[in-house]
């Protein structure tokens, strides 16, 4: 077994055995009645009868942070449970929390630098960079070694990813109202609000200078400069429209 082959699996192996989960809340209340016994019995079943393949491939933990594309003042935790397509594409669905009350925030889609520069130049103004996430110690894999990290580091440094949200928890609405909001990640220093930082590091136990002083040996490559098209004054974000035309989509 190659040692890439060798620390997939050891990464697999140690999220279904590690204790990096179950310490963060969701920030929101959904409001509805209890479940009820009937329910509760349909829903063991469906566990017992149904297949869940797809949702079994999501076996990666990253915990990073997000801003609104055009309003880096509104910043929030996310949650991301990973899904490995291949060598080069990734998904996430993002959650508010790590426990089982949390709330579906909205999904990532992940590409490396090979795939990313396939795309259009207006397509990759919806992109951001995770180098500065990765090196900066603030996006982590919780519960998993720190060599095993360093190595899942390494590779998402020089990736690329397009995120949506489509509830609001960190403006505590109680139910996903309002448009899908496009996300961005941070670029610098300075940018991501040292609170949460702090209240992540203590839930985790953790210090986030100390997994960026542990990464700097991986180099961290010049972004694409279409990506994080927001520090050029190119912001792009979705809105609702009544126009009978808005939801044509053209074909590739």
């Amino acid at each position: 077994m190659n040692k890439g082959n060798a620390l997939y699996s050891l990464i697999l192996m140690l999220n279904v055995f590690a204790c990096g989960g179950r310490n963060t809340s969701s920030n929101v209340e959904a409001p509805g009645e209890e479940k009820t016994a009937k329910d509760k019995i349909l829903t063991a079943g469906a566990n017992v009868m149904q297949s869940e393949a797809p949702l079994k491939q999501f076996s990666t933990y990253l915990d990073g942070f997000h801003f609104y594309n055009g309003n880096m003042k509104a910043q929030m935790e996310a949650h991301h449970y990973v899904s490995q397509l291949n060598e080069d594409i990734y998904q996430a669905i993002i959650f508010d929390g790590n426990g089982k009350d949390a709330k579906i925030m909205g999904i990532e889609y992940i590409v490396t630098a090979r795939v990313f520069e396939t795309l259009t130049t207006e397509e990759k103004r919806l992109w951001h960079s995770h180098g500065f996430e990765v090196s900066s110690g603030s996006l982590i894999a919780p519960g998993i070694p720190e060599l095993a990290e360093h190595e899942l580091m390494e590779k998402l440094i020089s990736t690329y990813g397009k995120t949506i949200h489509t509830w609001h928890t960190d403006q505590e609405r109680t139910l996903p109202v309002g448009a899908p909001m496009i996300m961005m990640g941070f670029t610098k220093q300075g940018q991501l609000h040292q609170r949460l930082l702090t209240d992540r590091d203590k839930r985790f136990g953790i210090s986030t200078e100390k997994k960026k002083v542990n990464r700097q040996d991986i180099v961290m490559p010049n972004p694409d400069p279409d990506a994080n098209a927001w520090e050029k004054g190119q912001v792009r974000q979705l809105v609702i429209s009544s126009k009978p035309d808005s939801a044509m989509h053209k074909r590739h």
